[in-house]
């Protein structure tokens, strides 16, 4: 099975953003042939979106899972900077932070320095809004979920009661009494 799962949908979707992106003057940041993926800008730079996307990979790391995933996050952030200034002048101004913090692009520090930088600037406003877009876009994620085995929400399906939550069978040898009959009370 291969390490990085994208379905045909979001491939093609994500083929003709770049190509409309292309089109009408907007930017390609990445563009990874290999696994057929890009991030289509319109506000910030190439740049930003670098340092970006290594920001959410530093703050929630997951190697089993590829920078396809942490675009969406990056996308987020630009598509928000095009629809207000204040949140464009952060981002931009918080990239610049980080690229000044050892004198180097942040994209460019190791993992161990990368997490030093941020340590500095966990209190200051860029990195809480761009900690809380990595929550919301990335987690909120489908394809996130399958890799964490979450299922989805199970309330339109009666809860989790009813769907196996109390049975245990999912761990090695568990005993008998850890997995009750169904509930249907």
């Amino acid at each position: 099975m291969p390490k990085y799962i994208l379905d045909r949908r979001r491939f093609l979707r994500r083929t003709g953003q770049a190509v409309l992106g292309l089109t009408l003057g907007g930017q390609v940041a990445f563009f990874d042939p290999d696994r057929s993926w890009a991030i289509v800008l319109e506000t910030l730079d190439q740049a930003a979106a670098r340092a970006l996307l290594a920001m959410t990979r530093t703050l929630f790391p997951h190697p089993a899972l590829g920078d396809e995933y942490y675009a969406v996050v990056v996308e987020a952030l630009d598509a928000e900077a095009g629809q207000d200034d204040a949140v464009r002048k952060l981002l931009q101004d918080g990239v610049a932070r980080l690229d000044r913090a050892r004198q180097l692009a942040f994209a460019d520090l190791s993992p161990g320095t990368r997490t030093q930088v941020l340590r500095e600037m966990e209190d200051e406003p860029f990195f809480q809004k761009v900690r809380s877009a990595t929550v919301f876009h990335f987690y909120n994620n489908k394809l996130v979920w399958r890799h964490f085995g979450y299922e989805g929400s199970s309330w339109e399906f009666g809860g989790y009661l009813r769907r196996g939550f109390q049975d245990l069978g999912w761990l090695p040898d568990p005993p008998p009494e850890a997995s009750p009959a169904p509930y249907f009370g």
